[in-house]
């Protein structure tokens, strides 16, 4: 690979600090080209991309209950997006926040059902099975980040792989020890007690998930900017080997972060069986732990930026179920969107943190000439 981008006429540089405009302009960019593209292919398909766009957007934001809707998925989405930006923030990369967002549900669904009565007080049902939640997610990503910090394994592979045994796991508990007797065809457990469903603001379903997101994007941005800790995980992330030196914990941090991690993924898991829901069904989750991977990279990792990015998907989200219902088109649609998005992203990333230099010519040199 060295040897063809050797003889190639120009080469990448690395831009040491991108200029705020192109920090700013690339996204929207970005943004723009996907869905052009997606446009394109929309026309080649014989769809008029402008009448799919404008039902996207009145299924997602025209009425009361498509925005409730919007908000809705919304919050699952923001809580594991910022979950999933806080370890990659470290260069760690966990693809685990769905297994880390199932087990969140699982420890809030035995909470509810099977450790708390249905007479304790939602003050303290609530926060019981908050603490149940985040702490199953973080065990769930413990174990990548024990690995990865004692062995040097990949955090890809083996947070990947953990999503299985934890969908899976759930699936053991709604077939059988946790099963409804009144489920019969549809797999899922007893409802929650009203003292464990999460309050909500309206007569449709958003619920207090979303503020529970919209504080932690907040606490993050302070962590961020103004602790030891935010400091110590940006340096990590850039340089671990000067973090070593500097006498940072590096090892310590990789598990601490991806703990953190998956508790924020629980967190949404809690958030959507106890708002949603009401009880541990059968794929409850859609993907979002998947999802989350491309709302925090368009969010470029930043609280405000997830905050943005994951109305947008679950805009998407939302509007890609309307165009199925009336205009009859194939649910895939929404997620070739996102796809395209996080293409363009990813290249405009590039674009922002490189630039493309011509190769000059080597000069003549008369000594290199006579031997």
């Amino acid at each position: 690979m060295s040897e063809f981008a050797a003889g190639l006429p120009f080469r990448f540089e690395r831009v040491l600090i991108p200029s705020r405009r192109a920090r700013i302009l690339t996204p929207i960019a970005s943004i723009l080209l996907g869905l052009i593209t997606g446009g394109l292919l929309l026309l080649i398909t014989g769809e008029n991309p402008i009448e799919v766009y404008r039902a996207i957007l009145n299924g997602a934001l025209g009425s009361k209950y498509g925005l409730s809707e919007t908000l809705v998925k919304m919050t699952p989405l923001l809580l594991t997006g910022l979950g999933v930006a806080v370890a990659f923030r470290m260069q760690l990369w966990n693809i685990g926040a769905e297994g880390q967002f199932y087990w969140g549900a699982i420890g809030a669904t035995a909470v509810a059902l099977f450790v708390l009565s249905p007479s304790h007080s939602p003050w303290v049902m609530i926060p019981a099975m908050m603490a149940a939640g985040m702490i199953g997610g973080a065990l769930w990503a413990f174990i990548p980040g024990f690995l990865r910090a004692t062995t040097g394994a990949s955090e890809i592979i083996t947070s990947l792989l953990l999503n299985y045994i934890a969908i899976f796991f759930a699936d053991y508990l709604l077939h059988g020890p946790w099963r409804s007797p009144g489920s019969f065809g549809f797999p899922g457990t007893d409802t929650f007690p009203r003292n464990a469903w999460l309050p909500r603001y309206d007569i449709y379903r958003v619920h207090l998930g979303l503020l529970f997101g919209l504080a932690v994007a907040a606490i993050l941005l302070v962590i961020f900017r103004r602790t030891r800790f935010g400091y110590e995980v940006s340096v990590i992330g850039q340089n671990d080997r000067a973090a070593r030196y500097a006498g940072m914990p590096a090892k310590r941090m990789i598990v601490i972060v991806m703990m953190v991690s998956g508790a924020l993924a629980g967190l949404g898991g809690m958030s959507e069986v106890a708002g949603v829901g009401h009880q541990l069904q059968r794929n409850f989750s859609p993907g979002y732990g998947y999802t989350a991977i491309i709302v925090a990279w368009i969010g470029r990792l930043h609280p405000v930026g997830i905050i943005l990015t994951s109305f947008l998907l679950a805009a998407l989200l939302t509007g890609g179920d309307q165009l199925q219902m009336r205009m009859g088109l194939p649910a895939a649609v929404a997620p070739m969107l996102q796809g395209l998005l996080l293409f363009f992203l990813l290249g405009g990333e590039v674009l922002t943190n490189y630039r493309i230099r011509r190769r000059e010519a080597p000069a003549f040199s008369a000594e290199a000439a006579g031997e």
